[in-house]
């Protein structure tokens, strides 16, 4: 009685906006211009592996097709518990926006060459959310400029901490 109630309790305050994956490829990959938040269509083991924390978001994607947005290639690795009813890991999987963001998607990415690229899995609310942002590639120096910085900035940040 004493696990299940611990398990519950562990479930309430991961649905609090609690992060499950974040994306850091597509910070050092992309230069990312716009955010949105969606729903994901999910399955019930798809589900209970995301409260798990088990998903790779590493060279996933996002397309628009017939008006609706589909996720492709993020791995969502099988339930161990599940049985014959487990899901396919890397399914395509349908997003839930707006159709007015929907439609401001498309232009930005038919007028400005755009990408949707995944960012983070969250729970808000109890309900999985993806966060997706429209970005352009870096080029190889362009990333070589991001990390030079990020040394600088960490270099200061441990000098200032040995002062004080």
């Amino acid at each position: 009685m004493k696990k299940v109630l611990f398990t519950i309790k562990k479930w309430c305050e991961m649905s609090k906006n609690a992060i499950v994956i974040n994306n850091k490829k597509a910070y050092h990959n992309f230069n990312i211009f716009e955010k949105y938040d969606a729903g994901i269509v999910l399955t019930g083991t798809e589900i209970k592996s995301i409260r798990a924390g088990k998903v790779n978001l590493k060279d996933s994607f996002a397309k628009i097709e017939k008006g609706e947005v589909w996720l492709h290639s993020v791995h969502i690795s099988p339930y161990e518990m599940g049985n014959r009813y487990n899901h396919e890991p890397e399914r395509k999987r349908k997003l839930l926006l707006t159709k007015q963001e929907i439609i401001k998607m498309t232009n930005k990415i038919k007028q400005e060459d755009y990408t949707i690229v995944p960012l983070k899995i969250y729970f808000s609310k109890g309900w999985a959310k993806i966060q997706i942002g429209l970005a352009k590639g870096k080029k190889l120096h362009d990333k070589r400029e991001s990390t030079a910085k990020k040394d600088i900035k960490r270099q200061i940040e441990r000098t200032l901490k040995g002062r004080y």
